[in-house]
């Protein structure tokens, strides 16, 4: 038997899903009035990707300044964590995992490369390779030998640096969808940033192609392993990547890529002339401040002088695009937030190297254990900050962070 229902908990009109999804805070016909207790900042949202470019960046830079493999290894640790966090459940927001496995890569050749064709660092001699020898013309380098253990860590090194940035770079494309972050390019660079996001996307699609393969063929019985899976797999990856590109070539047709507005030939030659005159003006005002003995005049005011002769050259050169943008990506306090995460890190190391704080280069030779800097620590966890500060991706989990 049918349990019967109070007239409060009957259900409203079958069309009115507003009432039945919303609850106790919305009367019947009325407006919807947020509880107390809910935080609309916290909505699931996507971050402006400009700020996951940002922060990403901020980790590569502290990345760049540092050969010392634990900083190294907590910057990928920051990294993996903030992109556990908040990254969505979209197929390329996937692309973390093989970012870390070209890391290794790196890594990996790095290491041989220094084995077969640098010149060894130390007397450690572990083994010793055949050597090849090699004409005069190319005094300096060698191929086979000794191969020292001063020099295998220091390739180690090395090698560890270059992947901590490519797996920075890997963060940014798994949190921050490409083609949201060609909206916010301004208009003056679009050409050039469509160029720049076509090439960025083909890592994450790559992966979605691989699993969407891979699970086809799973399905149908067929071996996804080895390398006759991988053989299998390469060909109906490739198709898929053609069938993309010309399916890219019709619809940026169809929308007027490449169409410009009309410009009288003054406007285009003071376009000119402000873009060439700003270059020149940051390149002087740059090397002024690095040289001690330029004239102040030279520095700190040529700088500024060709960052706003940029800008106006920057917003004449916007004119000739005639694109509209569609419900652009805001850019509030979460934003804020992770940006200027991204700056304390980057800031920290790069002042902790100019000053030439011990810890940041591993000692090679002579072999020792790298002392740990606590200020690069703490400079470095304040990228976890964003895993906190933005808000979580829609279709993922809240976490009680709004109320029922």
């Amino acid at each position: 038997m049918a349990r019967s229902q109070t007239p409060e908990q009957a259900p409203q009109h079958p069309g009115d899903l507003t009432d039945s999804f919303c609850g106790p805070d919305v009367p019947p016909g009325g407006t919807f009035r947020p509880q107390k207790h809910r935080r609309a900042t916290r909505l699931p949202r996507l971050l402006h990707p400009g700020a996951w470019w940002l922060w990403a960046a901020g980790l590569a830079v502290a990345a760049s300044r540092t050969t010392n493999p634990i900083l190294l290894l907590l910057i990928v640790a920051v990294a993996g964590y903030v992109v556990s966090a908040r990254r969505s459940p979209s197929p390329w927001a996937r692309s973390f995992s093989v970012f870390l496995k070209l890391g290794l890569i790196v890594i990996a050749i790095r290491v041989v490369f220094q084995a077969i064709v640098a010149a060894p660092i130390g007397t450690t001699v572990i083994f010793t390779l055949p050597a090849l020898t090699l004409p005069e013309v190319m005094a300096g380098v060698r191929l086979g030998g000794a191969v020292t253990l001063e020099s295998l860590v220091a390739a180690l090194y090395d090698g560890m640096r270059l992947a901590a940035i490519l797996i920075c770079v890997g963060a940014a494309n798994s949190l921050a969808s490409p083609a949201r972050l060609l909206k916010a390019v301004p208009a003056a660079l679009y050409e050039f940033g469509l160029s720049v996001v076509v090439a960025v996307t083909f890592a994450p699609q790559l992966v979605a192609d691989l699993d969407r393969v891979r699970t086809s063929r799973r399905l149908r019985g067929r071996t996804v392993g080895g390398v006759r899976g991988t053989a299998a797999v390469a060909l109906p990856v490739l198709e898929g990547a053609l069938e993309r590109s010309v399916t890219l070539a019709a619809a940026m047709d169809s929308r007027g890529y490449g169409r410009q507005a009309q410009r009288s030939p003054l406007v285009r030659h003071l376009t000119a002339a402000a873009l060439l005159g700003a270059l020149v003006l940051v390149v002087i005002g740059a090397y002024a401040l690095l040289d001690a003995s330029a004239p102040a005049v030279m520095g700190l005011p040529m700088l500024t002088l060709g960052f706003a002769l940029g800008i106006t050259g920057f917003d004449l050169a916007g004119r000739r695009s005639v694109r509209t943008r569609y419900r652009p990506d805001p850019w509030s306090w979460p934003e804020w937030g992770v940006t200027l995460c991204a700056a304390a890190t980057a800031a920290t190391l790069l002042a902790m190297s100019v000053a030439g704080v011990p810890g940041l280069i591993a000692p090679v030779d002579p072999l020792g254990w790298p002392a740990v800097p606590l200020l690069a620590v703490v400079g470095i966890l304040v990228s976890v900050l964003p895993a906190l500060i933005a808000p979580p991706a829609p279709g993922t989990r809240l976490r009680g962070e709004v109320g029922t």
